[in-house]
């Protein structure tokens, strides 16, 4: 007889073998599992989990409630509830994964699956909203407009050299700080590719490739030999003759953006949100989106085009035939009354 795996009785199994466990053995399996998610989650991600934990136990703390596991499904819900309207649902759905994540670490079922958690999560939805705060978007003709005011200081010069990688390669603030000089890779026609090492959707470093066009080379290539970089330094650095040679903050990506265009609602990732609206108001496919922004899924470049999609709808075409029509009418009118 063949036999199915069911995760579900897997799992289950595991944690009645767990639950008799003596006690020392328990806590040893407890601190491996610490150690080996420590090595095994981004820096970030761990920042976030520890964040997200030390704010729910305040908030247990602050309402009478114990925050050591396992904790009670109502206990999530009404933190679910206090959460509704002050954060996003992703931000919220993000919490609930770092208490799933506290279970986990202590061999214990996630309370964020109970179908209470599941209900005060779109109870919130519902009465919320679920929309996603998405960075303004910084298009290709404004970020060249930027570079074009700029001197030929050693700041405005480093300056250019960020502006363009960002706007030619669509990378995010963290492989932008991440690329090293040998990462610059020339090609016959005076572009260049940029060796992604590691991205957020590449968590294990199989390496990707972004784009940097002729001038966004040149720009790059000048900033090289005026700050003297040797091929492990990183390919963006402190403006400053001396300074040390390491590589930006993710912050300073964003100041920068937001000095160059003298505009303060931009961030880092309105390059990206910007190409991706360029891309469809000239009529690239989704495909290559994909591919130009590195995106294993459709769904992020879906979403960050709705609203200039909007504006090549078939809804959009039509009107703007009929306003062709409209045109053409009102031209051949004033053509015969002239006549």
């Amino acid at each position: 007889m063949k036999l199915v795996f069911d995760r579900e009785i897997e799992r289950a199994e595991m944690l009645t073998t767990l639950a008799n466990t003596a006690p020392n053995r328990r806590e040893q399996l407890i601190d491996e599992y610490r150690r080996r998610s420590e090595a095994a989650f981004a820096p970030e991600t761990l920042r976030n989990y520890k964040m997200v934990i030390r704010r729910f136990t305040a908030w247990c703390r602050q309402n009478g409630w114990s925050p050591d596991p396992p904790i009670a499904p109502s206990v999530l819900a009404c933190w679910v509830d206090d959460m509704g309207g002050k954060l996003a649902s992703n931000s919220i759905q993000t919490r609930l994964w770092a208490i799933a994540e506290l279970h986990r670490s202590h061999f214990l079922p996630s309370p964020t699956r109970h179908r209470m958690v599941d209900l005060a999560l779109k109870g919130v939805k519902r009465k919320y909203g679920a929309y996603t705060r998405q960075a303004p978007p910084l298009g290709k003709k404004e970020v060249l407009q930027a570079i074009d005011r700029l001197g030929n200081s050693r700041q405005n010069i480093r300056d250019k050299a960020v502006l363009w990688v960002a706007t030619d390669s669509w990378c995010r603030a963290s492989e932008i700080v991440a690329f090293r000089v040998k990462d610059l890779i020339r090609q016959d026609d005076d572009t260049s590719i940029l060796f992604v090492r590691r991205s957020k959707t590449d968590p294990y470093g199989q390496g990707e490739y972004a784009f940097l066009s002729r001038r966004g080379t040149s720009a790059v290539l000048h900033w090289i030999e005026l700050a003297k970089l040797q091929s492990e330094e990183p390919l963006l650095t402190k403006s400053q003759c001396g300074a040390k040679r390491g590589a930006l903050h993710t912050s300073t990506i964003s100041r920068i953006m937001k000095k160059c265009t003298g505009r303060n609602d931009v961030s880092a990732h309105s390059t990206r949100v910007g190409g991706v609206h360029d891309a469809f108001r000239i009529g690239c496919d989704l495909s290559s989106i994909m591919v130009a922004g590195r995106w294993k899924s459709p769904e992020m470049p879906a979403r960050y085009g709705r609203r200039i999609r909007a504006s090549h709808s078939a809804a959009a075409e039509v009107s703007r035939a009929f306003e062709h029509e409209d045109e053409k009418a009102t031209t051949g009118d004033q053509q015969q009354a002239e006549s």
